[in-house]
């Protein structure tokens, strides 16, 4: 296959991968919004299209983690690249339609690892980035967990002597910058995923000399999410604005504070994280603050495998997309 062609196929996937991305994960960036009826449905999607663009554009730390940080660059080529864009962005598409909350992020990685080391072998594998990349992975659901827990906590001893009817009120307007702060973050982090993995093609075609985003990447990969977004996901979005733990304004402006800082957080320090785990887990740190009880833990628990299995399937797909490559 000429390489340029496969270039373009790759670039074409690649994008048609950040469009899931963001259609899967429109629930992180609104869901809690909508079902609060903060923020009419067309006005969320609006704020997060907005939002998610422009955190794609503010930084690419995380696309040089993807990139570089994975798997060594200077030992795939271009077909590895491309079975890995089919084995992730097949995984995300299964998940969105069926309404699961997958980690995109898990499904990418999983996905890279898959298709390079049926390439090459478990040597390909950068381990200092994938160390990072794991403890990123697990630490930052705790610490959505604990910061809306503990927040929640907070604003309810500041507010002890304050009518919960006029809490929740004030708290619906303030959702719209905290919706807007969520996507932010969102597009600062997922949407690197897509830019990465373009960069790599191209530095392994030999279009770049080195690893660096250009410019054109960062506003193809920041649309395309957008898109995504707009594009809604709705059974994700009322698996995650409801079923986890039922929010009232004050729940799901503390759960969008949360998950904010922790994953803008994770961005600046380059750390490819799931979005996905941060804002279930800090809605569940919200809702185990307010009673234990008050948690769906059942849901969470279908949630949390779906977490488990994605890298492992990703990575399987990829894997044999790898293998029909090579047959041709």
């Amino acid at each position: 296959m000429d390489s340029l062609f496969l270039l373009i196929i790759i670039i074409v996937i690649a994008l048609v991968y950040d469009f899931f991305n963001g259609f899967n994960d429109a629930a992180n960036a609104i869901a809690t919004t909508v079902s609060t009826r903060a923020l009419s449905l067309r006005t969320a999607i609006i704020v997060a299209f907005i939002g998610n663009f422009a955190g794609a554009i503010s930084h690419t730390a995380v696309a040089y983690t993807i990139g570089k940080g994975v798997i060594n660059p200077d030992m795939v080529d271009l077909t590895v690249v491309l079975a890995a864009l089919i084995g992730a962005t097949a995984w995300t598409a299964i998940a969105s339609f069926l309404g699961i909350p997958i980690s995109v992020t898990h499904a990418l990685v999983g996905a890279l690892l898959g298709a390079g080391i049926v390439f090459v072998g478990f040597g390909v594998i950068v381990w200092s980035g994938m160390i990072k990349i794991i403890i990123a992975m697990v630490l930052s659901p705790i610490a959505g967990f604990t910061v809306g827990y503990f927040l929640f906590v907070g604003v309810g001893w500041i507010f002890r002597h304050s009518h919960p009817s006029k809490i929740n009120k004030r708290a619906k307007h303030i959702q719209i910058l905290s919706a807007a702060w969520m996507s932010f973050s969102h597009g600062m982090n997922d949407a690197q995923n897509a830019m990465g993995i373009i960069t790599l093609a191209l530095l392994s075609y030999g279009a770049i000399a080195v690893f660096h985003v250009p410019l054109w990447v960062m506003a193809a990969a920041a649309l395309a999410m957008g898109l995504g977004t707009a594009a809604g996901g709705w059974k994700v979005i009322k698996t995650m604005g409801q079923k986890v733990f039922k929010l009232k304004p004050i729940h799901a402006l503390t759960a969008e504070v949360s998950a904010s800082g922790v994953i803008s957080t994770m961005s600046l320090i380059g750390a490819p994280i799931s979005t996905t785990h941060v804002i279930a887990s800090s809605i569940m740190g919200v809702g185990a603050s307010n009673h234990l009880t008050s948690v769906r833990w059942k849901t969470v628990k279908n949630i949390v495998t779906t977490w488990i299995i994605t890298i492992p399937g990703a990575g399987l797909i990829a894997a044999l997309a790898m293998v029909i490559i090579n047959l041709f």
